[in-house]
């Protein structure tokens, strides 16, 4: 027998078998594809934003609120390649003590704007624990008509107890949603503590949210907010309720005629409204548009913009140096001796700080 004829006929020959099945199925792997998307080059991000994705938006400022490096590198990159196309928005900030309102006040305002054929962006800074770094995040829970339509983008980020870094966060993130093509975009915070003049200095509009007969200690409003506020809304202003906000708002609007005038020429309003029954919401709008011309058209409008880009600048500064200062290897050393020394009473706070930024 032939050689050939021996193998062909061997019990040893290996048959073909059949087309062995991939390790991943198809749907399972497209599945996987969805969950976890490949990672996009910063040229792919800023078209995706550029074309409105609200996803791909979202990742990119979650990268700009990332510590890591190559998030922040590649953030930045996306920024200035946004930046041309941004700056073409109305930008609103709202403040007022918690239980004011806000959330449903935005909800019921956003709401109207969008039906008119707005895009709005709510950008809300939410109080975090300066212990746990923890944060409530829930405005788009209390926000859930505006958080579900197509022209809405609601974005809560976490303060985490630096108010630099929430600022510079912040004023990135206005960039980006804007380059989204957001018209419309509200700052939100949450009244309480040294927030309220960052937004000032990052947004065109400045309303304050107040409530009737809450009493002064409840209302914690300090003076100096009540300055910044181009308008007071005061909320709630329904039921039996009205009466007292009508007091309330007569006494603000005399209160700010104690005031100085405002570097833009305009005079503060008062006004009255209720977020949950929708009166005098379009009125409140309104009153927005008619300010915005008028600072136009005196040129304030620019010139404050150009202000405000300065101070970004000079607070962007301040929060880097301030970063690396303190994860320079050699100070991050020098700190806990200095703490100690501090707490046995060998040396003041003040002269420890001395020491630590002279190196010694």
């Amino acid at each position: 027998m032939s050689e050939s004829k021996h193998h062909k006929d061997s019990a040893l020959k290996v048959h073909d078998g059949i087309d062995q099945p991939d390790a991943v199925s198809p749907e399972a792997a497209k599945r996987f594809k969805e969950i976890r998307p490949k990672s996009l080059e910063a040229v792919e991000y800023v078209r995706a934003i550029l074309n409105g994705d609200r996803a791909v938006l979202s990742k990119a400022i979650t990268m700009v609120e990332s510590a890591l490096p190559k998030h922040q590198e590649l953030a930045q990159q996306i920024i200035e390649e946004c930046v041309p196309h941004a700056g073409r928005s109305l930008r609103i900030g709202i403040t007022g003590v918690p239980g004011v309102g806000k959330s449903t006040f935005i909800e019921a305002l956003g709401k109207h704007l969008t039906s008119q054929g707005n895009r709005i962006a709510v950008l809300a800074i939410d109080p975090s624990s300066r212990r746990s770094r923890g944060s409530i995040l829930g405005d788009k829970t209390r926000m859930e008509d505006l958080a579900n339509d197509p022209n809405a983008f609601i974005r809560p980020s976490s303060s985490a107890g630096t108010l630099g870094g929430v600022t510079r966060n912040t004023r990135e993130s206005v960039i980006l949603c804007e380059a989204a093509g957001y018209n419309i975009i509200f700052v939100e915070t949450v009244g309480v503590g040294q927030s309220e003049t960052a937004v000032h200095s990052m947004v065109d509009f400045f309303l304050l949210l107040m409530l009737a007969g809450a009493g002064d200690e409840l209302q914690g409003i300090k003076r100096g907010i009540m300055e910044m506020a181009d308008a007071i809304v005061i909320n709630k202003a329904d039921g039996d309720n009205i009466p007292k906000a009508e007091i309330a708002a007569r006494e603000y609007s005399n209160a700010l005629h104690l005031f100085p005038p405002s570097p833009s020429g305009w005079t503060p309003r008062v006004m009255t409204a209720s977020s949950t029954e929708g009166t005098r919401i379009r009125e409140v709008w309104e009153m927005v548009i008619e300010y915005e011309r008028e600072v136009k058209a005196t040129g304030y409008f620019d010139a404050r913009r150009k202000e405000q880009a300065l101070q970004a600048f000079t607070d962007t500064v301040e929060e880097t140096i301030r970063q690396k200062f303190f994860s320079n290897p050699d100070v991050m050393s020098l700190i806990p001796g200095l703490q100690k020394d501090i707490l046995s009473g060998k040396i003041s706070p003040y002269a420890a700080a001395l020491r630590l930024v002279s190196g010694h």
